[in-house]
């Protein structure tokens, strides 16, 4: 089947066929909201349990749009000079050695020598101006793929801001001007939910919440992902981590975990589930001490012997 370009994409399937070729395995309800936030222009706000695969929805993004994926990783404190822009001051002081050494920085010169200091070649763009005004010959024609990672970690301040810039795909440096998206970029925002985002920002985006996959689907994500890996034990440890999900841990295993586990057995030469093996290689998927005591407390013999059951 031919993929579609996302401008020749005209319904869900073909997104979620696109998808596929590049990688990722979408259900239907997220095909539909990455088909509708591309035809409509809006952000896309994705929530859901840590390893679900929401930040790998903006990176197979890029590679299908064949846009430059900007990473923004927010956290507590996050601020304007590494999320917009800053100056890049040892290149402006470089500059006013040069042109003291050239006797050009008295007199009449030092006004325009001031001016420019704030040129846009001592402008660093951090990830939010990158996305709204990309550096010269860095575009390439093809809108930018900004990921907002964790968006949920960031300030209720830096919140607001960020509502301020998606609002009108606008960005003003005061020494300059204000630099204005000429085509939007595609907009991927995620959230883990360790607290509420603001209603104002989620009004502004379409929201999709990403579930952990079924069964089935958990394990052709783990066929397409870890192509070496066997269909009995892709099927065995999708069956295990669905298992260890309805355990009560402290920290359950996402899609991301259940792809390294079912990596780390094939490379120790597993076919399939054995306990000795599921012991060995068991920090590949629970990251936790208390997590992985809890799980061989209960015995690993029935989870085998439990996932054996579910992929038969």
């Amino acid at each position: 089947m031919a993929v579609a370009g996302p401008s020749e994409a005209q319904r869900p399937a073909d997104v979620a066929v696109a998808l596929e070729a590049h990688g990722y395995l979408p259900d239907r309800g997220l095909a539909t909201a990455i088909h509708l936030a591309l035809r409509l222009g809006r952000p896309l706000l994705l929530e859901g349990d840590a390893g679900v695969g929401k930040t790998e929805v903006a990176k197979v993004l890029s590679r299908w749009t064949g846009g430059e994926l900007l990473r923004l990783q927010c956290y507590e404190g996050l601020d304007v000079s590494q999320a917009v822009y800053e100056w890049d001051y040892s290149r402006q002081l470089l500059h006013l050695r040069a042109a003291e050494a050239a006797g050009t920085a008295a007199g009449a010169d030092v006004a325009a020598l001031e001016d420019e200091l704030y040129d846009e070649r001592f402008l660093v763009r951090r990830p939010l101006l990158q996305a709204v005004a990309p550096a010269a010959g860095s575009s390439r024609g093809v809108p930018p793929v900004l990921l907002i990672d964790e968006v949920d970690r960031a300030d209720d301040e830096f919140e607001a801001f960020l509502l301020e810039v998606l609002s009108d795909f606008a960005v003003t440096v005061p020494e300059i001007g204000t630099f204005r998206a000429e085509t939007p970029p595609v907009v991927v925002i995620t959230s883990n939910r360790t607290r509420d985002v603001h209603d104002a920002l989620k009004r502004r985006c379409l929201y999709h919440w990403v579930e952990h996959p079924d069964f089935e689907r958990e394990v052709a994500i783990v066929k397409l992902r870890a192509p070496g890996v066997g269909d009995r034990l892709a099927a065995q440890v999708a069956a295990a981590a669905a298992e260890l999900r309805s355990a009560g841990l402290y920290k359950p295993p996402g899609v991301a975990e259940t792809i390294d586990w079912a990596v780390a057995l094939q490379v120790l030469g597993a076919d399939e589930l054995d306990v000795e093996t599921v012991d060995d290689s068991l920090g590949a998927v629970l990251k936790y001490r208390e997590d992985q005591s809890r799980v061989r407390s209960s015995g690993l013999d029935s989870l085998v012997q439990a996932a054996a059951q579910r992929s038969a």
